[in-house]
């Protein structure tokens, strides 16, 4: 597998994964290698704001925005996406504009190149060979991600719109119900 083969493509959760850390997840891969890959649940927001849960970050979030739970690993790491306005990404971009924020990094400088920020709690961890080995099972159905994906406020119907997109027998998948007794 070349380096960093999905990064920037979606996993989105199948049907099947019942795992409630991943049920009906999307999550956006910042890396994949033969060592292993980390990813970013996109569409779980916490109670928790940003300007209070990691008020370093403030020169660039907006401390209404809801902190999102990343996946179960490390939960107390802070990992922030930008949508840099610069295009100064170059091997660092994640999907076009986007790429992560170095909090390390002079934030007052940073916050002139950003047109908006997203901090997650956490993040999707796989060892080598795991991801692998759950797409070959078909836990996960791999697309292209989309810039907006990553900042999208509807979260609640990223899945379903995901799938959507896609066309053919994923439209019908994203028709289905949360809970298919329902149907």
């Amino acid at each position: 597998m070349a380096s960093d083969a999905l990064k920037g493509h979606l996993l989105i959760a199948a049907p099947g994964l019942l795992d409630p850390n991943f049920r009906r997840t999307v999550v956006l891969l910042l890396e994949h290698s033969a060592e292993g890959a980390l990813g970013l649940v996109l569409n779980r927001p916490s109670e928790l704001l940003a300007g209070e849960a990691v008020p370093e970050l403030g020169p660039l979030v907006n401390g209404d925005d809801a902190v999102y739970v990343g996946g179960p690993v490390q939960p107390q790491a802070v990992i922030a996406l930008a949508e840099f306005t610069d295009g100064v990404l170059g091997e660092q971009s994640i999907v076009g504009p986007i790429g992560a924020v170095d909090v390390d990094s002079d934030l007052d400088e940073v916050a002139g190149r950003v047109a908006r920020v997203r901090v997650f709690a956490g993040y999707a961890g796989w060892g080598e060979g795991q991801l692998d080995g759950e797409l070959e099972e078909e836990a996960w159905i791999v697309q292209p991600a989309l810039p907006g994906d990553v900042f999208s406020d509807e979260h609640r119907t990223l899945w379903n719109r995901v799938l959507r997109r896609m066309g053919g027998p994923y439209r019908l998948l994203a028709t289905m119900p949360d809970d298919p007794r329902m149907n």
